[in-house]
């Protein structure tokens, strides 16, 4: 057990203060209820329950953050880009708050670290790091309330991360690219999915790309979806000059 865990655990008031400068640190501001924080790192695989009978994990915050910083952005990009129409200011939004994005923003404040659970962190995919950034967002937002969240989310995720011009230019799924291009070309895509497990203690997926029966590209992941869009990524740079002719 390491630092974080004996003292995310451990119910001493000293290691409860101990926990919320860890948090201070991280996060940049001292937490007002430790217990949300706490939550956000709990995994479900440890079936915890309150003394009410309900299950204590970072599902409930994840959902929660999610919604809050969906709202966030939106506002934010409602305000950016005037001339943005609904579909336009929807595909930015999916954009900044992808699941690769929030990924990614998880792995850099090293929220793995923190979680605990019966799973060892090897064997989560790569999702796990969004979901606890959500679930932290969650948390914030029951702490500290909407107007301090918002500005969390400006000073973790907006101002540091966010370019509108480059984002306008981003491809976010490589996937619905190839099919537009085939529907409007007249090309046969095909994915061709199986299970791979390989060496590995996680169930994994590979994939087959066909266009016109002709093997293009491969994609292998812990999801299908996930191993479809490698696939798909892989072969859009192969072809994308006939893509983009």
């Amino acid at each position: 057990m390491n630092f974080i865990s004996k003292i995310i655990n451990s119910p001493s008031k000293k290691n409860s203060e101990n926990f919320s400068f860890v948090i201070k640190k991280m996060l940049g501001f001292k937490p007002q209820n430790i217990n949300y924080y706490n939550e956000a790192f709990t995994h479900s695989s440890l079936k915890k329950i309150n003394d009410k009978g309900y299950p204590i994990n970072y599902e409930r915050l994840e959902f929660l953050g999610d919604a809050i910083l969906g709202a966030v952005i939106a506002d934010y990009l409602f305000k950016k880009i005037p001339k943005g129409d609904e579909g336009h200011l929807t595909q930015m939004r999916s954009k900044i708050v992808s699941r690769e994005h929030l990924n990614e923003l998880g792995k850099d404040l090293d929220l793995i670290s923190f979680v605990q659970s019966n799973i060892p962190n090897q064997n989560f995919g790569d999702n796990i790091h969004g979901n606890l950034f959500e679930a932290i967002i969650g948390a914030i937002h029951q702490d500290k309330g909407f107007h301090f969240t918002q500005k969390f989310i400006y000073n973790k995720v907006i101002e540091p991360y966010v370019d509108i011009e480059r984002l306008e230019g981003k491809i976010t799924s490589y996937k619905s690219v190839l099919i537009e291009w085939s529907q409007k070309s007249k090309k046969k895509i095909k994915y061709h999915v199986y299970e791979d497990t390989g060496n590995d203690s996680l169930k994994h997926f590979s994939v087959k790309l066909f266009l016109d029966n002709e093997l293009i590209s491969k994609g292998r992941a812990t999801s299908k979806k996930k191993a479809e869009e490698i696939a798909s990524k892989r072969a859009y740079y192969k072809i994308n000059h006939i893509i983009n002719s």
